[in-house]
Protein backbone atom coordinates (compact mmCIF):
# COMPACT_ATOMS: atom_id res chain seq x y z
CA UNK A 1 0.00 0.00 0.00
CA UNK A 2 0.79 3.31 -0.85
CA UNK A 3 2.01 6.33 1.76
CA UNK A 4 -1.05 8.09 3.14
CA UNK A 5 0.24 11.43 3.70
CA UNK A 6 -1.64 14.41 2.07
CA UNK A 7 -3.93 13.48 -1.07
CA UNK A 8 -2.17 10.14 -1.02
CA UNK A 9 -2.96 8.70 2.51
CA UNK A 10 -6.63 10.63 2.66
CA UNK A 11 -7.44 8.35 -0.36
CA UNK A 12 -7.01 5.25 1.94
CA UNK A 13 -9.84 6.70 4.38
CA UNK A 14 -13.37 5.35 4.58
CA UNK A 15 -16.04 8.47 5.05
CA UNK A 16 -14.75 11.10 7.09
CA UNK A 17 -12.51 8.25 9.04
CA UNK A 18 -8.83 9.74 8.26
CA UNK A 19 -5.99 7.71 8.11
CA UNK A 20 -3.39 9.63 10.51
CA UNK A 21 0.66 9.27 11.80
CA UNK A 22 1.74 8.68 15.05
CA UNK A 23 1.39 10.41 18.41
CA UNK A 24 -1.43 11.64 20.50
CA UNK A 25 -0.65 13.08 23.68
CA UNK A 26 -1.41 12.59 27.46
CA UNK A 27 -2.57 14.78 30.02
CA UNK A 28 -3.20 13.49 33.69
CA UNK A 29 -4.97 15.87 36.00
CA UNK A 30 -4.70 15.10 40.25
CA UNK A 31 -7.89 13.99 42.07
CA UNK A 32 -10.38 16.41 43.04
CA UNK A 33 -11.22 16.79 46.22
CA UNK A 34 -11.11 19.28 49.38
CA UNK A 35 -8.60 21.47 50.17
CA UNK A 36 -7.00 19.96 46.80
CA UNK A 37 -4.56 22.93 45.09
CA UNK A 38 -3.81 23.34 41.96
CA UNK A 39 -1.13 25.89 41.46
CA UNK A 40 1.54 23.96 39.74
CA UNK A 41 -1.43 22.63 37.75
CA UNK A 42 -1.71 18.96 36.83
CA UNK A 43 0.57 16.09 37.38
CA UNK A 44 2.98 15.91 34.90
CA UNK A 45 4.21 13.27 32.62
CA UNK A 46 7.97 14.58 32.00
CA UNK A 47 9.32 11.35 33.67
CA UNK A 48 7.39 8.94 31.71
CA UNK A 49 8.01 10.63 28.47
CA UNK A 50 11.68 11.62 28.86
CA UNK A 51 12.54 7.63 28.54
CA UNK A 52 9.89 7.25 25.80
CA UNK A 53 10.86 9.89 23.21
CA UNK A 54 14.11 8.55 21.76
CA UNK A 55 12.22 5.13 20.70
CA UNK A 56 9.59 7.24 18.79
CA UNK A 57 10.63 7.97 15.12
CA UNK A 58 9.62 9.54 12.11
CA UNK A 59 9.24 7.89 9.14
CA UNK A 60 9.29 9.76 5.61
CA UNK A 61 8.74 8.04 2.26
CA UNK A 62 9.10 9.23 -1.33
CA UNK A 63 6.60 7.72 -4.33
CA UNK A 64 6.83 8.19 -8.00
CA UNK A 65 3.22 8.98 -8.88
CA UNK A 66 2.12 9.07 -12.68
CA UNK A 67 -0.98 9.78 -14.66
CA UNK A 68 -3.03 6.71 -12.79
CA UNK A 69 -2.81 3.78 -11.21
CA UNK A 70 -0.91 0.43 -12.78
CA UNK A 71 -3.55 -1.78 -14.41
CA UNK A 72 -6.44 0.62 -13.73
CA UNK A 73 -9.08 1.17 -17.02
CA UNK A 74 -8.83 4.05 -20.05
CA UNK A 75 -9.04 7.44 -18.60
CA UNK A 76 -12.29 8.98 -19.50
CA UNK A 77 -11.91 12.47 -18.44
CA UNK A 78 -15.03 14.88 -18.14
CA UNK A 79 -14.63 18.69 -19.91
CA UNK A 80 -13.68 20.90 -17.67
CA UNK A 81 -16.25 22.73 -15.82
CA UNK A 82 -19.00 19.86 -16.84
CA UNK A 83 -21.13 18.58 -13.81
CA UNK A 84 -18.44 15.65 -13.32
CA UNK A 85 -15.35 17.59 -13.34
CA UNK A 86 -14.73 16.94 -9.47
CA UNK A 87 -15.44 13.19 -9.61
CA UNK A 88 -12.80 12.83 -12.64
CA UNK A 89 -10.93 15.05 -10.24
CA UNK A 90 -10.87 12.72 -7.78
CA UNK A 91 -10.06 9.30 -9.28
CA UNK A 92 -6.88 10.31 -11.62
CA UNK A 93 -3.64 11.62 -10.57
CA UNK A 94 -2.27 14.24 -12.93
CA UNK A 95 1.22 14.27 -13.83
CA UNK A 96 3.51 17.30 -12.98
CA UNK A 97 3.70 20.41 -15.27
CA UNK A 98 6.19 19.33 -17.53
CA UNK A 99 4.20 16.01 -18.26
CA UNK A 100 6.19 13.81 -16.27
CA UNK A 101 5.32 11.46 -13.46
CA UNK A 102 6.09 13.34 -10.22
CA UNK A 103 7.31 12.71 -7.17
CA UNK A 104 5.47 12.85 -3.75
CA UNK A 105 6.82 12.24 -0.34
CA UNK A 106 4.61 11.78 2.81
CA UNK A 107 5.04 11.78 6.40
CA UNK A 108 4.52 9.03 9.25
CA UNK A 109 5.53 7.97 12.24
CA UNK A 110 6.52 5.00 13.78
CA UNK A 111 8.43 3.22 17.25
CA UNK A 112 11.44 0.87 17.92
CA UNK A 113 10.34 -2.88 19.15
CA UNK A 114 13.49 -4.08 18.99
CA UNK A 115 17.18 -2.80 19.53
CA UNK A 116 18.55 -4.28 16.61
CA UNK A 117 16.51 -2.28 14.31
CA UNK A 118 13.03 -3.26 14.14
CA UNK A 119 10.56 -0.30 13.46
CA UNK A 120 6.68 -1.01 13.61
CA UNK A 121 4.70 1.55 11.54
CA UNK A 122 1.42 1.79 9.66
CA UNK A 123 1.09 -0.08 6.59
CA UNK A 124 -0.57 3.00 4.99
CA UNK A 125 2.60 4.94 5.52
CA UNK A 126 4.77 2.91 4.02
CA UNK A 127 2.38 1.44 0.82
CA UNK A 128 4.35 1.83 -2.22
CA UNK A 129 6.77 3.59 -1.62
CA UNK A 130 10.11 3.84 -3.16
CA UNK A 131 12.24 4.95 -0.51
CA UNK A 132 11.48 4.93 3.30
CA UNK A 133 13.69 6.99 5.79
CA UNK A 134 13.62 6.82 9.23
CA UNK A 135 14.46 10.03 11.56
CA UNK A 136 15.64 9.88 15.39
CA UNK A 137 15.16 12.40 17.59
CA UNK A 138 19.00 13.01 18.29
CA UNK A 139 18.78 14.42 14.20
CA UNK A 140 20.07 11.02 12.70
CA UNK A 141 19.02 8.92 9.59
CA UNK A 142 18.62 5.51 8.72
CA UNK A 143 17.17 3.93 5.46
CA UNK A 144 14.83 1.15 5.84
CA UNK A 145 16.89 -1.61 3.86
CA UNK A 146 13.60 -4.21 3.93
CA UNK A 147 10.06 -4.07 4.62
CA UNK A 148 9.80 -7.44 6.61
CA UNK A 149 6.44 -7.66 6.38
CA UNK A 150 3.19 -6.11 6.28
CA UNK A 151 -0.46 -6.51 6.79
CA UNK A 152 -3.35 -3.98 5.00
CA UNK A 153 -6.28 -5.34 7.05
CA UNK A 154 -4.87 -4.21 10.49
CA UNK A 155 -2.71 -1.37 8.55
CA UNK A 156 0.42 -2.55 10.33
CA UNK A 157 3.90 -2.54 8.54
CA UNK A 158 7.46 -4.03 9.98
CA UNK A 159 10.60 -2.11 8.58
CA UNK A 160 14.48 -3.23 9.58
CA UNK A 161 16.93 -0.81 9.64
CA UNK A 162 20.42 -1.17 10.49
CA UNK A 163 21.95 0.66 12.82
CA UNK A 164 25.35 1.63 13.90
CA UNK A 165 24.91 0.60 17.58
CA UNK A 166 21.71 -0.53 19.74
CA UNK A 167 18.11 1.63 19.46
CA UNK A 168 16.35 2.64 22.41
CA UNK A 169 13.34 0.27 22.08
CA UNK A 170 10.16 0.51 23.58
CA UNK A 171 8.06 -2.32 24.76
CA UNK A 172 4.23 -3.60 24.30
CA UNK A 173 1.49 -3.95 27.72
CA UNK A 174 -1.62 -5.59 27.91
CA UNK A 175 -4.23 -3.78 25.75
CA UNK A 176 -7.12 -6.12 27.80
CA UNK A 177 -6.90 -4.84 30.64
CA UNK A 178 -7.37 -1.43 29.24
CA UNK A 179 -10.63 0.62 30.94
CA UNK A 180 -12.59 3.56 29.93
CA UNK A 181 -11.29 6.31 31.45
CA UNK A 182 -7.73 5.34 31.63
CA UNK A 183 -5.53 7.92 30.84
CA UNK A 184 -3.01 7.56 27.62
CA UNK A 185 -0.29 8.99 25.94
CA UNK A 186 0.80 9.74 22.14
CA UNK A 187 4.14 10.57 20.92
CA UNK A 188 4.45 11.59 17.06
CA UNK A 189 4.96 13.71 14.30
CA UNK A 190 1.73 15.24 13.74
CA UNK A 191 2.11 18.02 10.69
CA UNK A 192 5.52 17.49 10.26
CA UNK A 193 6.32 18.14 14.09
CA UNK A 194 8.26 15.64 15.14
CA UNK A 195 8.51 14.74 19.07
CA UNK A 196 4.91 16.15 19.99
CA UNK A 197 3.45 14.82 22.84
CA UNK A 198 -0.16 14.55 23.12
CA UNK A 199 -2.14 12.86 26.50
CA UNK A 200 -6.08 11.97 27.00
CA UNK A 201 -8.01 8.77 28.14
CA UNK A 202 -9.53 5.87 26.76
CA UNK A 203 -13.05 6.99 25.08
CA UNK A 204 -13.85 3.21 24.41
CA UNK A 205 -12.74 0.26 23.61
CA UNK A 206 -13.91 -2.50 20.47
CA UNK A 207 -14.67 -0.08 18.18
CA UNK A 208 -15.95 -1.26 14.98
CA UNK A 209 -15.65 1.93 12.12
CA UNK A 210 -15.66 -0.42 8.93
CA UNK A 211 -12.25 0.01 8.34
CA UNK A 212 -11.54 -3.95 7.96
CA UNK A 213 -12.89 -7.32 9.02
CA UNK A 214 -10.94 -7.46 11.94
CA UNK A 215 -12.02 -4.17 13.56
CA UNK A 216 -11.44 -4.12 17.41
CA UNK A 217 -9.97 -0.54 17.85
CA UNK A 218 -9.28 1.77 21.03
CA UNK A 219 -10.82 4.79 21.08
CA UNK A 220 -9.13 8.11 22.54
CA UNK A 221 -9.26 11.88 22.64
CA UNK A 222 -5.91 11.96 22.85
CA UNK A 223 -5.26 14.24 20.30
CA UNK A 224 -3.71 12.55 17.03
CA UNK A 225 -3.49 14.63 13.82
CA UNK A 226 -1.91 13.84 10.07
CA UNK A 227 1.66 12.73 10.42
CA UNK A 228 0.76 10.53 13.76
CA UNK A 229 -0.22 7.61 11.81
CA UNK A 230 1.93 4.33 12.98
CA UNK A 231 2.97 6.21 16.34
CA UNK A 232 2.71 4.41 20.32
CA UNK A 233 0.33 4.82 22.07
CA UNK A 234 1.36 4.40 25.84
CA UNK A 235 -0.09 3.57 28.86
CA UNK A 236 1.19 4.99 32.30
CA UNK A 237 3.14 2.20 32.86
CA UNK A 238 5.25 3.76 29.59
CA UNK A 239 4.55 0.03 27.90
CA UNK A 240 2.61 0.85 24.22
CA UNK A 241 -1.09 -0.06 24.39
CA UNK A 242 -1.95 1.11 21.01
CA UNK A 243 -1.04 1.51 17.24
CA UNK A 244 -2.30 5.30 16.27
CA UNK A 245 -3.77 4.66 13.14
CA UNK A 246 -7.01 6.55 12.17
CA UNK A 247 -9.24 9.39 13.21
CA UNK A 248 -12.94 10.57 12.68
CA UNK A 249 -12.94 14.57 11.46
CA UNK A 250 -14.63 16.54 8.79
CA UNK A 251 -11.55 18.70 8.39
CA UNK A 252 -8.88 16.15 9.17
CA UNK A 253 -7.28 17.78 12.36
CA UNK A 254 -8.18 16.33 15.52
CA UNK A 255 -11.54 16.50 17.26
CA UNK A 256 -10.97 14.49 19.67
CA UNK A 257 -11.53 10.89 18.41
CA UNK A 258 -9.26 9.06 17.55
CA UNK A 259 -8.44 5.03 17.25
CA UNK A 260 -5.22 2.33 17.74
CA UNK A 261 -4.74 -0.67 16.93
CA UNK A 262 -4.78 -2.70 20.15
CA UNK A 263 -1.56 -3.93 21.23
CA UNK A 264 -2.12 -7.33 22.12
CA UNK A 265 -3.63 -7.43 18.08
CA UNK A 266 -0.84 -5.78 17.18
CA UNK A 267 1.97 -8.23 18.86
CA UNK A 268 -0.03 -11.42 16.61
CA UNK A 269 0.45 -10.01 13.94
CA UNK A 270 3.59 -8.39 13.96
CA UNK A 271 5.36 -11.46 15.47
CA UNK A 272 3.79 -13.17 12.36
CA UNK A 273 5.44 -10.60 10.08
CA UNK A 274 8.54 -11.12 11.91
CA UNK A 275 8.61 -14.68 11.54
CA UNK A 276 6.74 -15.58 8.34
CA UNK A 277 6.82 -12.41 6.19
CA UNK A 278 3.28 -12.14 6.42
CA UNK A 279 0.15 -13.18 8.11
CA UNK A 280 -1.22 -16.45 8.63
CA UNK A 281 -4.72 -16.12 9.78
CA UNK A 282 -6.75 -19.32 10.93
CA UNK A 283 -9.83 -19.76 8.95
CA UNK A 284 -12.78 -21.15 9.12
CA UNK A 285 -14.97 -21.38 5.64
CA UNK A 286 -18.01 -19.53 6.36
CA UNK A 287 -19.46 -16.56 5.16
CA UNK A 288 -21.57 -14.93 7.81
CA UNK A 289 -24.34 -12.10 8.70
CA UNK A 290 -25.73 -10.23 11.81
CA UNK A 291 -29.03 -11.44 13.19
CA UNK A 292 -31.81 -8.92 13.03
CA UNK A 293 -34.44 -8.18 14.93
CA UNK A 294 -36.95 -9.66 12.82
CA UNK A 295 -34.74 -13.12 12.33
CA UNK A 296 -34.00 -13.87 15.73
CA UNK A 297 -37.53 -15.32 16.63
CA UNK A 298 -37.56 -17.58 13.35
CA UNK A 299 -34.48 -18.82 14.18
CA UNK A 300 -34.98 -19.59 17.58
CA UNK A 301 -33.68 -16.85 20.00
CA UNK A 302 -34.87 -14.38 22.09
CA UNK A 303 -32.61 -12.07 21.43
CA UNK A 304 -30.36 -10.98 18.59
CA UNK A 305 -26.96 -12.52 19.15
CA UNK A 306 -24.27 -14.66 17.03
CA UNK A 307 -23.50 -15.06 14.03
CA UNK A 308 -26.14 -16.06 11.25
CA UNK A 309 -23.86 -18.51 9.03
CA UNK A 310 -25.49 -17.70 5.21
CA UNK A 311 -22.93 -20.21 2.80
CA UNK A 312 -20.37 -22.42 3.54
CA UNK A 313 -17.33 -23.09 1.50
CA UNK A 314 -17.15 -26.68 0.33
CA UNK A 315 -14.33 -28.41 1.72
CA UNK A 316 -13.52 -26.51 4.36
CA UNK A 317 -12.96 -26.33 7.95
CA UNK A 318 -16.60 -25.73 8.65
CA UNK A 319 -17.96 -27.97 6.38
CA UNK A 320 -15.47 -30.64 7.55
CA UNK A 321 -17.33 -30.69 11.02
CA UNK A 322 -21.23 -29.88 9.44
CA UNK A 323 -21.37 -26.36 10.30
CA UNK A 324 -24.69 -25.29 7.88
CA UNK A 325 -25.79 -22.56 6.36
CA UNK A 326 -28.73 -20.97 9.08
CA UNK A 327 -26.43 -22.01 12.20
CA UNK A 328 -25.97 -19.67 14.55
CA UNK A 329 -22.51 -19.19 16.20
CA UNK A 330 -23.00 -18.15 19.45
CA UNK A 331 -19.42 -18.86 20.78
CA UNK A 332 -15.75 -19.60 19.33
CA UNK A 333 -12.97 -20.83 21.83
CA UNK A 334 -14.89 -19.77 24.80
CA UNK A 335 -15.62 -16.17 23.22
CA UNK A 336 -19.34 -15.07 23.27
CA UNK A 337 -20.10 -14.04 19.74
CA UNK A 338 -22.29 -11.33 20.59
CA UNK A 339 -22.28 -9.74 16.62
CA UNK A 340 -21.31 -11.20 13.51
CA UNK A 341 -18.17 -8.86 13.38
CA UNK A 342 -16.90 -10.66 16.36
CA UNK A 343 -16.65 -14.30 14.78
CA UNK A 344 -13.67 -12.41 12.23
CA UNK A 345 -11.49 -11.30 14.24
CA UNK A 346 -11.72 -14.82 17.22
CA UNK A 347 -10.73 -17.13 13.96
CA UNK A 348 -8.05 -14.89 12.71
CA UNK A 349 -6.49 -14.60 16.57
CA UNK A 350 -6.63 -18.44 16.05
CA UNK A 351 -3.71 -20.63 15.06
CA UNK A 352 -3.79 -22.68 11.91
CA UNK A 353 -4.32 -26.29 12.97
CA UNK A 354 -5.53 -25.54 16.63
CA UNK A 355 -8.69 -27.53 17.36
CA UNK A 356 -11.28 -24.82 18.70
CA UNK A 357 -14.68 -25.70 20.23
CA UNK A 358 -17.68 -24.10 18.89
CA UNK A 359 -21.61 -23.60 20.07
CA UNK A 360 -23.92 -23.05 17.55
CA UNK A 361 -28.19 -22.95 17.58
CA UNK A 362 -29.49 -25.26 14.97
CA UNK A 363 -33.32 -25.47 14.38
CA UNK A 364 -33.85 -24.22 17.70
CA UNK A 365 -31.23 -26.61 19.40
CA UNK A 366 -28.05 -25.89 21.15
CA UNK A 367 -25.22 -28.12 19.09
CA UNK A 368 -21.30 -28.03 20.03
CA UNK A 369 -18.41 -28.83 17.57
CA UNK A 370 -15.03 -28.87 17.65
CA UNK A 371 -13.68 -27.62 14.34
CA UNK A 372 -9.42 -27.24 12.97
CA UNK A 373 -8.49 -24.35 11.67
CA UNK A 374 -7.48 -24.30 8.39
CA UNK A 375 -5.50 -21.55 7.07
CA UNK A 376 -6.92 -18.23 5.11
CA UNK A 377 -6.02 -18.82 1.38
CA UNK A 378 -3.71 -16.44 0.06
CA UNK A 379 -6.51 -15.76 -3.00
CA UNK A 380 -9.26 -14.88 -0.01
CA UNK A 381 -6.16 -12.10 2.00
CA UNK A 382 -8.17 -9.44 0.23
CA UNK A 383 -11.60 -11.16 0.65
CA UNK A 384 -11.71 -13.08 3.39
CA UNK A 385 -14.29 -15.35 4.09
CA UNK A 386 -15.69 -13.79 7.33
CA UNK A 387 -16.94 -10.80 6.36
CA UNK A 388 -20.42 -8.95 5.37
CA UNK A 389 -21.30 -10.92 2.33
CA UNK A 390 -23.32 -8.92 -0.15
CA UNK A 391 -24.64 -5.78 2.30
CA UNK A 392 -23.50 -3.57 5.03
CA UNK A 393 -20.39 -1.47 4.67
CA UNK A 394 -19.05 -3.35 1.34
CA UNK A 395 -22.33 -1.82 -0.74
CA UNK A 396 -22.33 1.85 1.17
CA UNK A 397 -25.48 1.18 2.35
CA UNK A 398 -27.02 -0.28 -0.85
CA UNK A 399 -28.83 -3.96 -1.13
CA UNK A 400 -28.39 -5.65 -5.17
CA UNK A 401 -30.06 -8.06 -6.86
CA UNK A 402 -29.53 -9.73 -10.50
CA UNK A 403 -31.67 -8.08 -12.23
CA UNK A 404 -34.42 -11.33 -13.51
CA UNK A 405 -38.03 -11.11 -14.91
CA UNK A 406 -39.84 -11.08 -11.80
CA UNK A 407 -37.82 -7.82 -10.94
CA UNK A 408 -38.23 -6.26 -14.04
CA UNK A 409 -41.97 -6.32 -13.51
CA UNK A 410 -41.44 -5.27 -10.08
CA UNK A 411 -39.95 -2.18 -10.96
CA UNK A 412 -41.35 -1.53 -14.37
CA UNK A 413 -37.99 -1.54 -15.71
CA UNK A 414 -37.22 -1.27 -19.55
CA UNK A 415 -36.00 -4.05 -21.33
CA UNK A 416 -33.24 -2.45 -22.79
CA UNK A 417 -31.82 -1.83 -19.92
CA UNK A 418 -29.18 -4.30 -18.17
CA UNK A 419 -27.32 -3.93 -15.14
CA UNK A 420 -27.52 -5.12 -11.46
CA UNK A 421 -30.94 -3.97 -9.16
CA UNK A 422 -31.00 -2.03 -6.46
CA UNK A 423 -33.73 -3.67 -3.75
CA UNK A 424 -33.07 -1.22 -1.12
CA UNK A 425 -30.94 1.54 0.67
CA UNK A 426 -30.15 1.98 4.10
CA UNK A 427 -31.51 5.39 5.74
CA UNK A 428 -28.54 7.62 6.43
CA UNK A 429 -26.21 5.60 3.79
CA UNK A 430 -23.70 7.21 1.47
CA UNK A 431 -26.36 6.09 -1.17
CA UNK A 432 -29.38 7.06 0.32
CA UNK A 433 -27.48 10.72 0.59
CA UNK A 434 -26.84 11.04 -2.70
CA UNK A 435 -30.80 9.86 -3.90
CA UNK A 436 -30.26 6.31 -4.50
CA UNK A 437 -33.36 4.47 -4.62
CA UNK A 438 -34.60 0.72 -4.80
CA UNK A 439 -35.46 0.29 -8.24
CA UNK A 440 -32.45 2.37 -10.05
CA UNK A 441 -30.41 -0.05 -11.76
CA UNK A 442 -26.44 -0.08 -11.73
CA UNK A 443 -24.97 0.22 -15.20
CA UNK A 444 -21.06 0.64 -14.32
CA UNK A 445 -19.17 0.76 -11.67
CA UNK A 446 -15.85 3.16 -12.48
CA UNK A 447 -16.76 2.65 -15.72
CA UNK A 448 -16.90 -0.98 -16.21
CA UNK A 449 -19.94 -2.94 -17.07
CA UNK A 450 -21.81 -4.88 -14.35
CA UNK A 451 -24.16 -7.88 -14.80
CA UNK A 452 -23.68 -9.42 -11.54
CA UNK A 453 -23.88 -8.00 -7.78
CA UNK A 454 -20.76 -9.97 -7.20
CA UNK A 455 -19.10 -7.67 -10.15
CA UNK A 456 -20.18 -5.01 -8.08
CA UNK A 457 -18.88 -5.93 -4.64
CA UNK A 458 -15.06 -6.48 -6.96
CA UNK A 459 -15.30 -3.54 -8.52
CA UNK A 460 -15.78 -1.32 -5.07
CA UNK A 461 -13.41 -3.52 -3.35
CA UNK A 462 -10.46 -2.51 -5.76
CA UNK A 463 -11.31 1.02 -5.56
CA UNK A 464 -10.71 0.57 -1.79
CA UNK A 465 -7.84 -0.65 -2.46
CA UNK A 466 -6.74 1.53 -4.40
CA UNK A 467 -7.20 4.71 -1.66
CA UNK A 468 -9.69 6.74 -3.95
CA UNK A 469 -11.93 8.50 -1.87
CA UNK A 470 -15.22 8.17 -3.96
CA UNK A 471 -16.87 5.48 -6.15
CA UNK A 472 -18.52 6.66 -9.70
CA UNK A 473 -21.91 4.78 -10.66
CA UNK A 474 -23.39 4.73 -13.52
CA UNK A 475 -27.04 4.61 -13.29
CA UNK A 476 -30.17 3.79 -15.32
CA UNK A 477 -34.04 4.41 -14.22
CA UNK A 478 -36.62 2.24 -15.29
CA UNK A 479 -37.26 4.21 -18.68
CA UNK A 480 -32.78 3.82 -19.28
CA UNK A 481 -32.37 7.48 -18.36
CA UNK A 482 -28.52 7.59 -17.06
CA UNK A 483 -26.98 9.63 -14.84
CA UNK A 484 -23.58 9.40 -13.41
CA UNK A 485 -23.51 9.43 -9.28
CA UNK A 486 -20.18 9.62 -7.85
CA UNK A 487 -20.40 7.83 -3.78
CA UNK A 488 -18.23 8.63 -1.26
CA UNK A 489 -16.58 5.48 0.40
CA UNK A 490 -17.16 4.77 3.98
Amino acid sequence: MSGRTGRSWARHLRGIVTAIAVGTGLCIAAPHGPGTAFARGPVSVADIAEGLQEAVVNISTTQTIDEREEGAPPVRKGPKSSPFEEFFDDFFDDKGPDGKPRKVSSLGSGFVIDPSGLIVTNNHVIEGADEIIVNFTDGSKLKVIKILGHDPKTDLALLKVEPRKPLKAVSFGDSSVLRVGDWVMAIGNPFGLGGSLTIGVVSATKRDINAGPYDDFIQTDAAINRGNSGGPLFNMDGQVIGVNTAIISPTGGSIGIGFAVPSNTAVTVLNQLKEFGETRRGWLGVHVQNVTDEMAATLGLDSPKGALVASVTPSGPAATVGIKPRDVILDFGGQTIRTMRDLPRAVAAGTVGMEVPVKLLRDGETVDLVVTLGRLPEEDEEEPELDEGLGGGDLLGLTIEPLTSELRDKYRISGKVEGVVVTGVEPGSAAAKKQIKAGDVIVEVTQEAVRQPEEVVTRLRAVRKSGRRRVLFLLADAEGELRFVAVPII
